[in-house]
């Protein structure tokens, strides 16, 4: 008994109260989130549309993050944490709702874009408010801790869609958006802006606030670290637009892909409280490095699966790889961005996540038509190959970074007032994209 109180009080003690408002809101609004989850289900077996057009439009839905990121993390950053976290839910929740009644291919595909921009525009400021309430001590548990109810609940929804589908898809439109607005009640009522601004004097080396795009550009550690994010995200993305597809080609049932892509919430709610323990003072470029190899391989065996439990234990592998790089993911982006600039590095961050989402079904739907399904499947374990020698070979360069900023030690107070911005067009570019993600990846 005591070990597990121990255990438990090493696991989830000590953190901050907002922490667990933010960490309940996930976790509800995950227990809905049914629509990425079955999107490509819905458009070709309800709707009738082809592999491509549904590639087309989960991919606008990925057009529509890289803008609701960037303009995410710039109000994230200008306007405040809570105030965007609001309007991104709201705004979502009602996109939701329009998207289960479009009926015409260019209906639908508004619907998914503007449902990305509001659904992604909450990613900024949600990790940016992460950031700032928990210490740095604290981060890589609450992140995989925050990982782990994201996954709780994905596992749940992906079981109850595949059932509440049979009753009619818009109930799974009408349920995602009532479990996004139960979530933006919560931040309503619970959670105060965590915004802060850097106060005292000057330190050199310290980037300017006003030199966002400057200091993002700049800075090529940090940009590396978003391109090899894009190439695991180009990966891992398949299992939202291919995998289905693929299934569904073995004569699967929806229900059935959502039985064993639920195995994949259930193996990270099972053993991500463990992972913090199992790599807390290893190499981050090893960890992330072996994360991208062990995915590659399990989206690479896909191409040899044609039963349920090989599609099962293709999920299986994979998910081990995912479950070792979120929470490393997460607490070296905290560390590779200034506070001054965390909610635009956030975006840019998220940027990746949302040119995957982009590209990944776009770019599976035409590889899956004219290479075939094989060459899909091993494609993508080439490129998990390719991110894990790259991970080893800047992993150095990161950490050097990281440990740069945080002897720069800036000061910091609470903002207690806020107003509306007025963005400009230049800041507004200053984070735009030159991209959805079922996780909150």
């Amino acid at each position: 008994m005591r070990t597990v109180r121990g255990w438990f009080q090493e696991t989830a003690g000590g953190l901050p109260r907002t922490f667990w408002y933010l960490w309940t809101g996930t976790l509800i609004n995950r227990l809905g989130s049914f629509i990425l989850v079955f999107l490509a289900i819905y458009l070709t077996q309800e709707r009738d549309f082809s592999a491509s057009q549904a590639g087309l439009v989960i991919g606008l839905w990925g057009v529509g993050g890289a803008v609701g990121t960037t303009v995410g993390g710039t109000l994230t950053d200008r306007w405040g944490r809570r105030p965007t976290l609001l309007t991104a839910h709201l705004g979502a929740a009602t996109m939701m709702v329009a998207l289960g009644l479009a009926r015409p291919l260019w209906a639908v595909a508004v619907g998914a874009l503007l449902l990305g921009t509001f659904a992604e525009a909450a990613r900024p400021a949600f990790g940016a408010m992460m950031v700032d309430v928990v210490p740095e001590k604290d981060r890589l548990r609450a992140f995989s801790l925050n990982y782990w109810a994201i996954n709780l609940g994905f596992a749940c929804a992906a079981v109850l869609a595949g059932f509440a589908a049979q009753a009619g898809y818009l109930l799974l439109f009408l349920v995602d958006a009532t479990t996004t607005v139960v979530t933006a009640l919560i931040i309503f009522t619970r959670v105060r802006e965590t915004r802060t601004t850097p106060t005292g004097p000057v330190v050199k080396g310290a980037p300017a606030p006003a030199g966002a795009l400057r200091t993002i550009l700049a800075d090529r550690v940090f940009l590396g670290f978003v391109a090899l994010n894009l190439l695991a995200a180009l990966v891992f993305l398949q299992h939202i637009s291919m995998l289905p597809i693929a299934m569904g080609d073995s004569g699967l049932s929806p229900a059935t892909y959502g039985s064993v892509i639920a195995l994949n919430g259930v193996l990270i709610v099972v053993g991500q409280l463990f992972v913090p323990r199992l790599i807390k003072g290893r190499s981050r470029s090893h960890v992330l490095a072996l994360a991208a190899l062990v995915m590659g391989v399990g989206f690479g065996l896909t191409a040899l699966a044609d039963t349920v439990w090989l599609y099962g234990l293709t999920v299986l592998i994979w998910t081990l790889g995912e479950m070792l790089n979120s929470p490393s993911n997460a607490t070296l982006i905290a560390e590779l961005s200034p506070a001054a600039l965390r909610g635009r590095y956030q975006g840019v961050f998220s940027l990746s996540w949302q040119l995957a989402g982009a590209v990944a079904p776009i770019l599976g739907g035409l590889v899956r038509e004219h290479a075939g399904n094989s060459a899909l499947w091993l494609g993508c374990a080439g490129i998990g190959v390719v991110a894990a020698v790259a991970h080893l070979v800047s992993g150095p360069a990161r950490e050097r970074r990281a440990a740069r900023l945080r002897a720069v030690g800036t000061t910091v107070t609470p903002v207690t007032a806020t107003r509306t911005p007025a963005p400009e067009a230049a800041e507004a570019a200053a984070t735009s994209p030159a991209e959805p993600v079922r996780v909150g990846s």
